[in-house]
């Protein structure tokens, strides 16, 4: 992990809707987490903390303020760029899973893959996954932690700068919850991309490098771990 600072969310404001029913979501972000870092944004629901991971996606636009990537900012793209920016630098992990029902666990992570220049080695990557000798099942023939890991793999075969993860376990049970966030630490490690989670449970923070508190759409707190502990010895 660098101490250069990768991405660089200044000033970031947005809002919803016309006025009386405008909701201000974003009320002015200000944070930048370094390159390879593991860093959380958490907070309860309402905090605005799906909405920031959006617009650092470039799913969603800010009203004001910016976003950067390594010097390059997403309001300076055009449709062509930003679609270029997540297709080279972004893997998305989702709450709900998103597999192709009729394809394999190895073909829905090669449609990751093919989105790539500079692709994982699948055969590696499944290993790493603890999908191996599962690659031929369809994503009905598999438990809610196994098709969570196939859209993690999905996500970082194309070897992304960011591994945007939204509410990663929040479909899972606690037992299933910790090996995924065991694989996402995993591969943090192995691969040294720069990992982004969403979530509103509190233990998660421990074992990141980073986390950023949200509340009311403001950043609340920025703290920075020490002492990190493993994904296996979370407890919650």
């Amino acid at each position: 992990m660098s101490d250069q600072i990768f991405l660089n969310v200044s000033n970031v404001f947005k809002a919803y809707g016309e006025g009386d029913s405008r909701q201000e979501v974003l009320k002015g972000m200000n944070f930048s987490v370094a390159k390879g870092e593991f860093c959380v944004l958490l907070g309860p629901s309402g905090s605005g903390k799906s909405t920031l991971l959006n617009i650092i996606g470039g799913i969603d636009t800010a009203d004001d303020g910016y976003i950067s990537i390594n010097g390059d900012k997403l309001r300076d793209m055009d449709e062509k760029a930003l679609t270029q920016y997540r297709r080279k630098h972004l893997g998305y992990v989702f709450q709900l899973y998103n597999l192709i029902p009729n394809l394999t666990v190895k073909e829905n992570i090669e449609v990751g893959a093919y989105l790539s220049d500079n692709p994982l080695d699948i055969n590696e990557l499944l290993k790493t996954l603890g999908l191996y000798e599962h690659r031929h099942k369809l994503p009905n023939q598999l438990s809610g932690g196994q098709q969570q890991r196939t859209s993690i793999g999905r996500a970082i075969v194309k070897n992304p700068d960011i591994l945007l993860c939204d509410e990663p376990t929040g479909a899972l049970d606690y037992n299933t919850s910790k090996e995924i966030l065991k694989l996402i630490e995993d591969v943090n490690k192995k691969y040294g991309n720069t990992v982004i989670m969403v979530t509103h449970n509190e233990a998660i923070r421990f074992m990141a490098d980073h986390t950023i508190k949200l509340r009311d759409g403001m950043v609340r707190k920025n703290i920075v771990n020490e002492h990190k502990i493993s994904a296996e010895e979370l407890e919650w």
